[in-house]
């Protein structure tokens, strides 16, 4: 069974909804339709339903069946802005007439109010202005100060402590983290992975360094991000800072880790130092060894939200819906 399958499989036991505010693009569409063919979810669209309409036809969609919120209707609109002030003051009622004419935010708020069970967009739209969506309407987990993301990446011959996979963060978000941030990261990561895919966590936080080689500030941002972790969420197996070999290869991690190590050799989460990092490893790998990179899917906000590579195919949208549905079972 495939990665998709298995998400597929654990997505139809608890059928979630997922907002999709951009429901006049042509992805989106025919994604939604697919989800609907798959039972792996239910698409809910936001916006004008007769643009909806027109778009759905010229496009070949059948949206019979699939819930249409009509961004026009000004009651409904009038009644979404009440229920958001009762749980936020952050913005006016008269700045929140104005933001829920875009459906990017009035998606979002529907999301935090409980209209649908997660968000995804970013076809039209920019990472940056999905994050910063989500960050207003939605809003961050407890204790969580840092959006990141994370890809499950599977090797066709590389055999990791998991099989042939490997979950990379943050490779997508955050150019230079902090020592809380990264702890953050590591964190959300442990959680997303343990409810995506059932595992144990066992977390990697990489470095040019292992255990001490070397000396750098770099490297004691990794080793305090470390300590954090260990503080605050002592439950969550951690360790670093690992040059990647001592992270994954059981045989490099006895040679250079001599302090009983849970995570040594059997990390099955890399935390890359910074952005440029975790980017390009994430290209090596795909360049490389072939791998097949799912996701990636942001994390730390209060429900499940992802955002879409603007140039990706469908059957990689429906895939990190099918992930997103999962992820809102725990919710």
């Amino acid at each position: 069974m495939t990665f998709t399958e298995k998400m597929l499989e654990k997505a139809k036991r608890d059928i979630k909804s997922i907002l999709l505010p951009e429901a006049t693009e042509e992805k989106v569409l025919l994604a939604a339709q697919k989800l609907v063919e798959l039972g792996a979810a239910e698409p809910v669209l936001i916006g004008d339903p007769e643009e909806i309409a027109v778009c759905a036809g010229k496009f070949g969609v059948n949206v019979d069946g699939i819930r249409i919120i009509d961004i026009t209707d000004e009651a409904f609109i009038d009644k979404l802005k009440t229920e958001f002030l009762a749980v936020s003051s952050d913005l006016s009622e008269k700045a929140l007439g104005r933001r829920f004419r875009d459906p990017l935010n009035t998606g979002a708020a529907m999301v935090r109010l409980g209209y649908a069970d997660c968000l995804a967009a970013g076809i039209a739209r920019t990472t940056g202005e999905v994050i910063l969506c989500a960050q207003i309407f939605i809003g961050l987990k407890p204790e969580i100060s840092v959006i990141s993301s994370i890809g499950m990446v599977e090797f066709p011959e590389f055999k990791s402590s998991e099989g042939n996979m490997l979950c990379f963060t943050d490779c997508a978000v955050n150019a230079k983290p902090s020592s809380e941030e990264l702890a953050d990261i590591a964190i959300v990561s442990a959680d997303t992975v343990s409810t995506l895919l059932g595992w144990e966590p066992r977390v990697g936080l990489l470095s040019f360094s292992t255990k001490g080689s070397s000396e750098h500030e770099d490297v004691e941002r990794v080793r305090n991000a470390v300590d954090i972790i260990r503080e605050r969420r002592p439950d969550i197996k951690a360790d670093g800072e690992f040059q990647l070999d001592a992270a994954i290869i059981p045989e490099v991690a006895e040679k250079k880790v001599k302090d009983g190590s849970d995570v040594a050799g059997r990390a099955n989460i890399l935390v890359f130092p910074d952005l440029g990092a975790g980017n390009i490893g994430v290209k090596m790998a795909q360049i490389f060894a072939n791998a097949i990179a799912h996701g990636p899917m942001l994390q730390g906000f209060a429900r499940p939200v992802t955002d879409f590579s603007r140039s990706a195919p469908i059957e990689e949208i429906v895939g990190n819906l099918i992930m997103l549905a999962v992820m809102a079972q725990q919710n």
